[in-house]
C-alpha cells in the first residue's frame, strides 16, 4: 500500500496561519465580550462604547471646568495615565491635572498632593478652598478625593478640594475586601471596612456638596462590588469584560470611560437612575437605588 504524501511546506504554513488566525480570532471575541446578568440602568456593550468614544473624539468639547484623574493605590502612574489619555482623547480639549500617589505613606499625604497639583496648576486667592474641578478617580483615588475636599475631623483650618462631580471607579467607599490583609502600609488599614478613617469620611459626606457617581464591574475580589458605593447608595454595576481582571482593569473599561466622558461633556449619558440593585442584593439596596445627589443631575432619567 502506498503511503500518503506528506503535506508540503506551504501548506503546513498555510494550516499554521489559519490556526493562529482563528486563535486570534476568538480572543479577540472573548476581550470585547462580556460575562454576567446586564443591568438595565446601564445596559451599554463594549462596541457601542467605543464607537462613542470615536465619534466623541471627532466633535472635541471644552469641559466646564479642570479635570482632575486621580491613581489607585501602588499605580506609579499606568494606569492613571491610560485612563486620562483615554478621556483626553474623547473629551479633545480637556484641562486634565494628573495625580499619582506614589510614595505617600497616609492619606494626609495624599491629599496634600492632590491639592498642591490644583493650586500649580489653577491658582487661586480663596484662603481655604481650591478652584473647582471634577475628579475622575480610580479605587483608592476616590477616597482620596472626598478627604481632600472633608473638613478635617481636628479642626485645624486646611485647604481644601473643590469638587463639582466626583466619579469613582471601583472606590471602597466601604472598606476594601482585601484590606485586612497583612500590611505595614497606613493606607490599606484605612481602607478596612469599619476603620476610623472611613467613619469620618461618611460623617463629613452628609454636608458634601458634590455630586458622587460610581462605578464597579461584577466580580470584583479586591474591594468587593458591594462596598464601591458609599452607606445609603448603589454604584453603577456592569459585568465583567472574558479575560480581564474587574478590579485591576476597571479603569480602561470603555463602558465606564463612556459613561463618564459624556457626563464630563454635559451631554446624554448612558447610565439612568434608579440605579438597579447588585444582583443578589435587591432587598438590601432597595432603598439606595437614588441618592439627593444623583437626582441633581438633569441629564440622567430618573
Amino acid at each position: 500500500m502506498p503511503r500518503p504524501t506528506p503535506p508540503s511546506h506551504a501548506r503546513l504554513a498555510s494550516r499554521f496561519t489559519a490556526r493562529i488566525a482563528l486563535i486570534a480570532c476568538l480572543t479577540l471575541s472573548l476581550g470585547c465580550a462580556t460575562y454576567g446578568p446586564t443591568n438595565p440602568s446601564f445596559d451599554l456593550e463594549v462596541d457601542q462604547a467605543w464607537a462613542a468614544l470615536d465619534e466623541m473624539a471627532t466633535q472635541p468639547h471644552t469641559p466646564p471646568r479642570p479635570i482632575v484623574v486621580l491613581a489607585g493605590w501602588n499605580d506609579p502612574g499606568t494606569a492613571v495615565g491610560t485612563l486620562a489619555d483615554m478621556l483626553d482623547e474623547a473629551i479633545g480639549d480637556a484641562s486634565l491635572i494628573v495625580v499619582h500617589f506614589a510614595l505617600t505613606g497616609n492619606f494626609d499625604a495624599c491629599r496634600e498632593r492632590v491639592i498642591n497639583a490644583v493650586d500649580m496648576a489653577y491658582p487661586n486667592d480663596d484662603p481655604v478652598w481650591t478652584s473647582e474641578v471634577d475628579v475622575v478617580a480610580i479605587s483608592m483615588g476616590g477616597l482620596v478625593a472626598r478627604y481632600a475636599a472633608a473638613d478635617p475631623p481636628t479642626g485645624n483650618p486646611v485647604r481644601r478640594l473643590r469638587i463639582n462631580r466626583l466619579f469613582t471607579i471601583g472606590t471602597p467607599h466601604r472598606g476594601a475586601d482585601l484590606a485586612t490583609l497583612p500590611t505595614p502600609d497606613h493606607r490599606q488599614f484605612d481602607m478596612r471596612g469599619e476603620s476610623e478613617f472611613l467613619q469620618q469620611l461618611d460623617a463629613s459626606f452628609e454636608d458634601a456638596d458634590y455630586e458622587l457617581y460610581p462605578y464597579v464591574r461584577l466580580g470584583d475580589l479586591i474591594v468587593g462590588a458591594p462596598n464601591t458605593a458609599p452607606p445609603g447608595d448603589t454604584p453603577w454595576w456592569l459585568p465583567n469584560r472574558r479575560l480581564e481582571l474587574a478590579h485591576a482593569w476597571a479603569y480602561r473599561d470603555p463602558r465606564i470611560v463612556a459613561d463618564i466622558t459624556r457626563r464630563l461633556r454635559d451631554e446624554e449619558p448612558f447610565a439612568t437612575n434608579p440605579r438597579t440593585p447588585l444582583p443578589g442584593r435587591e432587598d438590601e439596596d432597595k432603598d439606595d437605588t437614588t441618592t439627593d445627589y444623583a437626582a441633581a443631575d438633569t441629564h440622567e432619567t430618573q
